[in-house]
């Protein structure tokens, strides 16, 4: 059996793949594990990394081992203590998980295993299952971004990459041609000498003694052949090609009318600044409108949206009619995906919730994919989420929510960016 030994200098990534394969073995309790963790931290603090514990039975590695074969006879010897029927009362807590109680107890436990995922990997899990809904290519542009593919072998590159079937067809290869000749000699040589011998030539004459130090010279040259040269090793090649994209844009829009408080605006925020994550993590190609409004609208950037203080009364329809300039102006053609997510208490004039309505209906849904409304209020839906509630009759990709505490912000935001069935 052939052994290929390795023994360059790996770099100071070396245990990468094991990293890579640990997390994928325990993906599902490193999912839960990431799902307690996000209840009980700030949104603002979503991007950092985690310490995740993993039950020790959960990461035992598997064993063989020997059990007793045949027919065993065994007596065990009985006690003045237990009958049977008795209840054994349950042994007290020990160590293991940091939360027992000192004792004198000789049992022993073994704490969980603590693993540290980094901020990259925290939120590959975080949004692993988070989709922008109905995400549809509806134009390719010019616009292009680059894949990965596998494009034959090359003669250098990194360890990880070494291709060893390759490698070691190339080592066959040269050994075969290196020592084609010296081989071939060899062999004649051999049956030259067999043929002396059996001819009854004395082992001290000066043909046999040449032939056997030549026989000799030839195995040593054919055994200075290394079984594999760095010239052998054959990495797999990948180069990066082209490929089509869609455009994507999201639209945030946010009411800051007296209606909404500190508390609420501060709510609407903490939603958005998820959103904004989500979209920059998952879409590196998207554009992202900010739109804020109380009687009258006006598109603003990041740090303007999140921090102005201006506040007003409610006029919903101004951010809407807003919005819908923007498109037909800016993202129209069909040539860009459109989606929309709304943050309001949901008070509005009356007369202006039946305009946002029929605004919706007939002028905005035809050119979005999906639209979303998160209305934050702790008391009964408003006019606007009634108004609203009529939407999906006509267009199934509107979806609504409602939030009363800042704890209510993650399970409405996994609902409205849940992965669709395919």
């Amino acid at each position: 059996m052939t052994h290929l030994i390795d023994r360059r200098l790996q770099g100071k990534n070396k245990s990468a793949v094991n990293r890579e394969r640990f997390l994928r073995r325990y993906k599902g309790q490193i999912k839960d594990a990431v799902g307690r963790a996000i209840k009980g931290r700030s949104i603002t603090d979503v991007e950092n990394g985690e310490k995740v514990s993993i039950p020790v039975k959960d990461v035992n590695e598997p064993t063989f081992g020997h059990a007793h074969g045949g027919v065993w006879e065994v007596i065990n010897p009985g006690n003045q203590e237990y009958q049977k029927g008795d209840q054994i009362n349950r042994p007290k807590s020990g160590g293991g998980s940091g939360r027992g109680k000192a004792g004198n107890s000789d049992q022993t436990t073994e704490d969980d295993f603590i693993f540290e995922l980094s901020r990259e990997e925290f939120m590959n899990y975080f949004f692993e299952d988070l989709e922008l809904p109905h995400m549809v290519k509806t134009q390719l542009t010019a616009t292009t971004e680059f894949k990965n593919q596998r494009a034959g072998y090359t003669v250098s590159g990194t360890p990880s990459n070494i291709h060893v079937l390759r490698s070691l067809r190339g080592a066959l290869g040269r050994r075969i041609a290196v020592g084609g000749n010296s081989r071939k000699r060899l062999t004649e040589a051999e049956h030259e000498l067999s043929a002396l011998l059996e001819a009854g030539a004395p082992l001290d004459d000066p043909h046999v003694l040449e032939l056997k130090k030549l026989i000799h010279h030839l195995h040593t040259r054919l055994l200075a052949i290394p079984f594999i040269d760095p010239f052998d090793l054959r990495y797999s090649n990948r180069i990066k090609v082209p490929k089509p994209m869609t455009q994507a844009v999201m639209f945030c829009i946010m009411d800051v009318s007296g209606s909404m408080d500190e508390s609420r605006k501060d709510t609407a925020k903490r939603f958005f600044i998820l959103l904004y994550l989500f979209l920059k993590r998952v879409y590196e190609k998207i554009e992202v409108v900010f739109i804020r409004h109380h009687t009258a609208a006006a598109e603003v950037d990041e740090n303007e949206f999140f921090h102005s203080r201006e506040s007003g009364g409610t006029v919903v329809s101004s951010a809407l009619h807003l919005l819908n300039k923007i498109i037909d102006e800016r993202y129209g053609g069909g040539s860009w995906n459109s989606y929309v997510a709304q943050a309001s208490d949901g008070d509005n004039w009356d007369n202006d919730s039946v305009l946002c309505k029929q605004l919706l209906v007939n002028s905005i849904m035809p050119k979005v994919q999906y639209y979303t409304y998160v209305e934050i209020t702790d008391g009964p839906p408003q006019n606007l989420w009634e108004q609203y509630a009529l939407v999906p009759d006509h267009h199934p990709h509107f979806a609504m929510q409602k939030i009363v505490t800042p704890a209510d912000i993650y399970p409405v935001f996994r609902e409205l960016f849940k992965k669709q069935p395919k």
